[in-house]
């Protein structure tokens, strides 16, 4: 329990009335989760908006409301605190309901289009293995030292976040790793945080059903670097054009990292095998279970932060040769026969061309290469006939099936894939809308040697269909056709 007139120092207030010297024993945002004696901020949200519920909350028991909107019904003693931004405001309150918990941990964020989970992950348990305490905020799962905590978004909310950086810095974490999603700075999530460092990977096209343009989404990346504070670091991956478009206009000490360019921290690939890869790190040749261009820009990231962070760099560099990809990215399985099938999260048309041009600059010319892959409903609509497209130019078969398609007829998300191919390319491609049978036919037409890639959940163990979701791993598919195949 915290006295409200502390919580709010930090708030830009506009205006007030009623007693701000009262207890306050919880944060609510969501009406539905109103009790008595707590505070209930009105948040505009993407579905609904909380002033339409302030009396409710009042109602029930709330004895506090922060708001950018009075309501026409002010009730005699409950404190009406009025502010410009109640998402900010949520942040900045949350922080100071949990005793400023990021100022007592060093907390790294990490953002950027793809990258996020592995790089995050990779830090978590390079971290733990030198001996440290850590946690985890990550789209998979996140982790308190060894506790897990199962993960609902890339990034939790404001009130979350608090409370779990909070019972880490309890459990005597010293450091933090966290995905940082645009969503996430858009709406304020991240208020009020403290961090010690702040990670650009790269950026491509994504959310564009959320941020409308591909300008409002870099803006929401760059956010989050404009309002770093002065003692804390960045590290912007430079090959991406958008890398120094990040830091334009912040106040943290800046570092680069890249393959391509002259850089603070630089990469070279000396060999790439399925089984992994041979890296020069800082001119010190390094061998990891990693495969492909895009996770030696992952293990440079990861490198180039914990050096940030202080550690031995040849401590770092052992530690990454032992440390296995993480559930969900470029996961590989091999069948009896000799076939390999990957797994891998990429879902968006730059992750998976990445992935491709991974699988293609190792694979030999008689090996087949068979990708299945589909697109989210209610989603970016506009990368359907990219995925399509980049799927069937860089394979020699194409199963076109459903992912989460929500709310959408898979059928229709197939045929706006199909919308990205020429007649050639169709001739290479088939649909098939049960993504089970997708992948099962994919380990059926594959010969000894050739290659599968399933594209698009990863790690998910489940498929949203009309809001429901259903038990659904593509790992556990691909291990059970293999064994129905081959035993």
């Amino acid at each position: 329990m915290k006295a409200l007139n502390d919580i709010l120092k930090e708030v830009q207030i506009i205006k007030q009335t009623g007693n701000i010297d009262i207890p306050v024993k919880e944060i609510i945002f969501d009406s539905r989760k109103v009790t008595p004696g707590c505070l209930f901020i009105a948040v505009k949200g993407t579905q609904a908006d909380g002033h339409q519920y302030i009396n409710q909350a009042v109602e029930e028991g709330a004895t506090a409301i922060i708001c950018e909107k009075l309501p026409e019904k002010v009730v005699s003693g409950i404190a009406y605190i009025l502010v410009k931004n109640s998402a900010e405001a949520l942040g900045r309150v949350a922080s100071a309901f949990y005793n400023h918990p990021s100022s007592k941990i060093k907390l790294v964020g990490v953002t950027g289009t793809n990258g996020k989970t592995t790089t995050v992950t990779l830090l978590y348990n390079l971290v733990r293995k030198l001996g440290h305490k850590a946690g985890l905020l990550s789209t998979v799962r996140n982790y308190i030292d060894d506790k897990v905590i199962e993960a609902t978004h890339t990034t939790p909310d404001a009130v979350q976040i608090n409370q779990l950086l909070e019972e880490m810095v309890e459990s005597g974490c010293a450091y933090c790793f966290m995905e940082v999603s645009s969503h996430a700075v858009d709406q304020h999530r991240i208020s009020g945080l403290d961090f010690t460092g702040a990670v650009f990977t790269n950026i491509t096209h994504d959310h564009l059903d959320y941020h409308k343009t591909f300008a409002d989404y870099i803006k929401a990346k760059k956010r989050f670097f404009d309002n770093l504070n002065p003692d804390s670091f960045t590290l912007i991956n430079t090959d991406d054009k958008n890398g120094r478009v990040m830091v334009q206009n912040t106040r943290a000490t800046i570092k680069s990292y890249g393959i391509k360019s002259a850089v603070d921290f630089k990469a070279k690939i000396i060999e790439n095998h399925f089984e992994g890869s041979l890296l020069r790190i800082d001119n010190t040749d390094v061998w990891t279970y990693f495969v492909g261009t895009f996770n030696a820009y992952n293990l440079l990231s990861v490198y180039a932060t914990a050096s940030m962070l202080g550690f031995n760099k040849q401590e770092i560099l052992t530690t990454l040769s032992l440390m296995k990809p993480v559930e969900g990215r470029f996961e590989t399985f091999r069948s009896q026969h000799g076939i390999t099938a990957i797994v891998d999260y990429a879902h968006t048309p730059d992750a998976l061309l990445n992935v491709l041009n991974a699988i293609n600059q190792i694979r030999k010319k008689e090996q087949d290469l068979i990708t299945v892959v589909g697109a989210g409903g209610d989603r970016d609509k506009t990368k359907r006939p990219q995925m399509a497209e980049i799927a069937v130019k860089n394979s020699n078969k194409v199963i076109l099936t459903s992912d989460n398609p929500r709310t959408e007829d898979p059928n229709l998300i197939i045929e706006d894939m199909k919308t990205g191919l020429q007649d050639e390319d169709r001739k290479k491609t088939i649909a098939i809308t049960d993504r089970r049978e997708a992948i099962r036919t994919a380990c059926l037409l594959a010969k000894k040697d050739d290659i599968i890639l399933v594209a698009g959940k990863g790690h998910e163990t489940y498929q949203e269909i009309d809001g429901v979701k259903h038990h659904f791993d593509d790992r556990e598919i691909i291990k059970q056709t293999f064994n129905e195949i081959y035993n």
